[in-house]
């Protein structure tokens, strides 16, 4: 698989701006940056997702309400049982009645959430035809991204990664680039210099691996996560239902800069897509020479 290097892309950087700024020319909804207060779960986006979130909010009212029968329980037996109100203590060693009831209720509780769970992990796991299929390679520390179907292949940094080492920081230059991709100062360490551009309502299968350790390709808000592991091709599934920016990150310790390979989908309408794939294939395709693009492919 042919991987694109940041310095053998130096003609090209001005490709990579025009392609942002292709993708960014609108103002649209990003999904995925720090909100004040915010604990709970970024917007559902997929099915995908809006299932995993009802299935987390079901499985906290089952555990809510075992803590509460068990520490009510627990009071109880503090309360009856204590030496003042049971000065002489029963000597029997078991009950069988008991017993079987802790034993066959903590069935019927499993049983009852893998009824619900299961189907949800099936969904995952079964993956659709595609509309559209991606390669998402991890490297340290960026990913790469091959649109299989359409036969071309770029990376995507974080917008401010220093080319060769040195710090994180958001200094004015970096702002500026930011500014200029679309962004504010707020999406620093979310932002990338280029994007995965896809059509809203679309079925997209990733394909996942890594180049050098296991990095994890996740967005929350399409309820999507995949461990990406060198000589393993892993997949995952999502059609988002809404446009807008989505932002994710690296979810697996990768090494010293794991913290600085974001991630960046951009969904839009069909025929902006379209525009955007002309326009990629011309930037991204015409960098790459034919015979050395069949070669990545092997």
């Amino acid at each position: 698989m042919h991987l694109t290097t940041r310095t053998g892309l130096a003609a090209a950087a001005a490709t990579m701006t025009g392609a942002a700024a292709l993708a960014q020319e609108a103002a649209p909804a990003l999904i995925g940056v720090p909100v004040d207060r915010g604990t709970g779960f970024q917007p559902a986006v997929t099915s995908v997702a809006r299932d995993l979130q009802w299935l987390d909010q079901m499985l906290l009212v089952v555990m809510t309400l075992i803590v509460v029968f068990v520490v009510g329980l627990l009071g109880y037996v503090i309360w009856r049982y204590n030496d003042r109100r049971n000065a002489t203590p029963a000597t029997f060693t078991h009950n069988s009645p008991i017993e079987i009831t802790w034993t066959v209720v903590p069935i019927v509780i499993l049983v009852f959430i893998g009824a619900f769970s299961l189907p949800v992990l099936f969904k995952q796991q079964e993956i659709p035809p595609a509309d559209i299929t991606i390669k998402v390679t991890g490297n340290q520390w960026y990913w790469t991204y091959e649109y299989v179907d359409d036969g071309f292949v770029f990376d995507s940094y974080m917008i401010g990664a220093p080319a060769t080492g040195g710090d994180y920081r958001l200094t004015p230059e970096v702002e500026q680039q930011l500014i200029d991709a679309g962004y504010s100062r707020d999406e620093f360490l979310l932002a990338t210099d280029t994007q995965v551009v896809l059509p809203v309502g679309k079925t997209v299968v990733m394909q996942v691996t890594g180049s050098d350790v296991i990095h994890s390709w996740t967005i929350p808000a399409f309820g999507v996560k995949q461990d990406a592991v060198p000589g393993r091709l892993a997949q995952l599934w999502f059609a988002a239902e809404q446009e807008g920016i989505y932002f994710g990150q690296c979810s697996e310790l990768c090494g010293i800069a794991h913290a600085y390979m974001p991630i960046t989908v951009k969904v839009v309408g069909e025929a902006e897509y379209a525009a955007w794939l002309e326009e990629a294939k011309g930037l991204y395709a015409g960098a790459l020479p034919a015979e050395q693009f069949a070669a990545a492919g092997q």
